[in-house]
């Protein structure tokens, strides 16, 4: 992934002014502006396990958005080119944001007009029917379901979709679900180059008895996987217009809005146009209020903030999906009351961190005085207050389910860092001069916040060497497992509400090799125990006390990282823009929601 975007299961480096669209929380909504009050409580609220829905809660169609009316044509800012449509190859979030519009899955998230979130069935039924334990998960798909070109959808559909996940030109989306089909992070050898040539993966690990039932077999209990098959990786492609690499720019649609043919300029915009075999009636989570989305690219963050700010011809029905509000313009938008109200505003499920090398600083007292001397308050300061973030004393974001307020190193009590206290441990541990090489990228941000840290790392007694590395590739170094540096900032996010997204990936010390994403290079043999144990919890409340439990343990126990900061954002849009809400699972405003007010 581009150092420009984040994505769920792997945040590059940039955060909040270089583009982390994410799991946002509730918002505001539109006309109540952006506040950081309502951000925390609608933090708190998205902390409420969110429920696997019936057949009842899944039925169609989605309830009318307050004053909408149809019509109209909404032109969208955006400052990156979609790189993938192909269902499978979405990861990063603004892809994720417009796949919204395009593509089905089997489940979806509902969120009602009162903000809260159910996972429903989208072309299924209901959100999947479990036996076995959690082994088996059977799934009906519903009726009058067709793709752009009136196909039926059927489940010979969603067979192909799932199994050309395992073909090598597959390389960008999740994997969840092939590595619990195949019990292994090797999935590949289990179809070997997909579906193409006829293969398919056995009956018992997935069937589809007949056109409308799929039913995935799985060797451990899987608990999470409606959460899973609502990722916008997981859309629906149609078998029989299957080109493989070419699919990726011409998909077939299956959601209420599909591209006009010929509009997609790669580094200057696409058309999506109103897709007229969409039946409502089959969908609870979107609506088809706008005649057409005129997409934008290569509009940066301080251009589409200053025309949304403008608010004049144009803008007035414009918006944008995934550009936040530069940093240097938070201020003037949280003190304009004219502006404030066309802003949205929440947490995201990024947590920005400092990790330690733990192959090179194994002395946890080190890992401390580090920790102790970290001026977090500078970091989260370089990405823009109010609004930017907010201090984070834990592992695990305000929005997922099980989160606690924690603070085990006192780092929301001295945001500025207790120099004294990391000089004293540094001495203590007879290290005082001890040579540290800190790395970070040379993106604004980070470039601003590591002057203070290093001047507070200097002050605690390190000799500190600060190496720059080029933000494109700087994921990709300091995911080598043999980096020479002890030092260097990452943030990470959730692929869905679930922890189950954020300690394996980054604390399963069997995960470590170059280029994945345990980026301390940590591993203890007792934690991935207990990560294994949790994996196969069936009770999502338990599952998800136990994470943050987990999360706080290796927090307090062995200190692989620091945390820094709560990712926050802000969003603006234009004054005849309606039903504009943040949805915390698509990563950014809820495009499926807007209307153009007349």
């Amino acid at each position: 992934m581009s150092n420009v975007r984040m994505r769920r299961a792997r945040a590059t480096v940039v955060a909040l002014a270089a583009g982390a669209m994410v799991l946002t929380a509730c918002s505001s909504g539109a006309g109540k502006g952006a506040g950081d009050d309502d951000a925390r409580k609608n933090a708190e609220k998205q902390r409420a396990q969110i429920t696997f829905g019936d057949a009842a809660a899944s039925k169609g169609p989605a309830e009318a958005v307050p004053g909408a009316t149809p019509g109209g044509t909404i032109k969208v800012y955006q400052r990156d080119t979609y790189a993938h449509l192909d269902p499978a190859q979405i990861y990063v979030s603004d892809q994720g944001t417009v796949s919204s519009l395009l593509f089905r899955r089997l489940t979806n998230y509902h969120l009602d007009n009162k903000g809260k979130y159910t996972v429903v069935g989208d072309l299924a039924t209901d959100s999947g029917q479990k036996s076995d334990g959690g082994k088996t998960w059977t799934y009906k798909l519903k009726d009058g379901i067709k793709f752009e070109d009136g196909k039926p959808i059927t489940s010979a559909d969603v067979r192909h979709t799932f199994e050309r996940q395992f073909a090598n030109f597959i390389s960008s989306g999740p994997t969840y679900i092939q590595r619990w089909l195949a019990d292994s992070a090797d999935y590949r050898k289990l179809l070997k180059g997909g579906p193409y040539g006829g293969k398919h993966l056995p009956k018992d690990v997935l069937d589809t008895p007949d056109d409308k039932t799929i039913v995935f077999h799985f060797k451990k209990p899987v608990g999470d996987l409606p959460y899973a098959l609502a990722m916008a990786g997981y859309g629906v492609v149609e078998k029989s217009k299957d080109t493989k690499e070419k699919y990726d720019k011409a998909p077939v649609a299956s959601g209420p809005y599909k591209i006009q043919p010929g509009s997609f300029k790669n580094g200057k915009g696409i058309t999506l146009v109103k897709n007229t075999n969409w039946d409502p009636n089959t969908d609870i989570t979107r609506h088809q209020y706008v005649d057409k989305f005129d997409i934008q690219f290569s509009v940066a963050f301080t251009d589409s903030t200053q025309r949304l700010m403008a608010d004049n011809a144009d803008n007035q029905t414009a918006v944008s999906f995934n550009n936040q509000v530069d940093a240097a313009s938070m201020q003037q938008v949280a003190n304009d009351p004219k502006i404030k109200a066309r802003s949205t505003s929440g947490y995201q499920p990024y947590v920005g961190v400092m990790n330690f090398n733990m192959r090179r600083l194994k002395d946890k007292k080190i890992r401390e005085a580090i920790a102790y001397a970290l001026p977090t308050q500078s970091v989260l300061d370089a990405y823009g207050t109010p609004g930017g973030g907010e201090l984070a004393g834990s592992y695990i974001s305000p929005t997922l389910t099980g989160y606690k307020d924690i603070d085990p190193y006192g780092k929301l009590k001295k945001p500025l860092g207790d120099v004294d206290k990391a000089k004293k441990i540094l001495k203590e541990a007879g290290k005082t001069g001890m040579k540290l090489t800190y790395a970070h990228n040379t993106a604004t941000e980070p470039s601003k916040y590591s002057v203070a840290v290093v001047d507070n790392l200097k002050k605690a007694g390190f000799n500190v060497q600060s190496k720059e590395l080029p933000p494109d590739t700087y994921y990709d170094i300091i995911g080598k497992t043999d980096n020479k540096f002890d030092l260097y900032p990452s943030a990470w996010g959730a692929d869905w509400p679930s922890a189950l997204t954020v300690l394996p990936p980054v604390y399963d010390g069997r995960q470590i090799q170059d280029g994945g994403t345990n980026y301390s290079l940590y591993n203890n043999p007792a934690t991935n125990k207990e990560i294994d144990r949790i994996e196969q919890e069936t009770d999502q409340k338990k599952a998800a006390d136990d994470w943050f439990a987990l999360g706080e343990k290796i927090l307090k126990d062995d200190l692989p990282q620091i945390p820094t900061f709560y990712y926050k954002q802000i969003q603006l849009h234009g004054s005849k823009v309606g039903g504009v809400v943040n949805n915390d699972i698509i990563s950014s405003v809820d495009p499926t929601k807007m209307y153009v007010k007349k």
